[in-house]
């Protein structure tokens, strides 16, 4: 009866497959799920390798990562809506700069001058899509 109830679990869609959605909403999904997969490999390399700073800039980068990275796949729209689009890529974009300026700065001793940037661009996607949300 368990198995029963699972499989018709499954068929009823509650498990959505992305298999369905246009190639750009696919990539969004793919994008975060690899911003979530990065957020733990940096969240493990923090709590193990990095010391003092650069620990928390890895930490702060693997939260930011991981939070967007699940906020993409998830909110990806099921039909093509071009606002929620764009907020979502600009979600993308934002958090791949505030994100790789903080690692950066721990892996490559570049500047973290950019992560502001990434952070404002995070914002304004945010700002989208409640708009987009209002919008209907």
């Amino acid at each position: 009866m368990v198995a029963t109830f699972a499989f018709r679990t499954i068929r009823m869609g509650l498990y959505p497959s992305t298999h369905h959605l246009p190639l750009p909403a696919r990539l969004i999904v793919a994008a975060g799920a690899l911003l979530a997969a990065a957020a733990v490999a940096l969240s493990a390399y923090a709590a193990h390798g990095a010391q003092a700073e650069d620990a928390q800039r890895l930490h702060s980068a693997a939260l930011f990562a991981f939070g967007h990275g699940i906020a993409l796949a998830a909110l990806v729209p099921r039909r093509p809506r071009m606002f929620r689009t764009l907020a979502l890529v600009l979600l993308l974009l934002g958090t791949v700069v505030f994100s790789g300026s903080l690692a950066g700065a721990v892996f490559a001793g570049m500047s973290t001058r950019f992560a502001p940037i990434g952070g404002s661009m995070m914002i304004l996607a945010w700002v989208l899509y409640a708009v987009d949300a209002l919008r209907r």
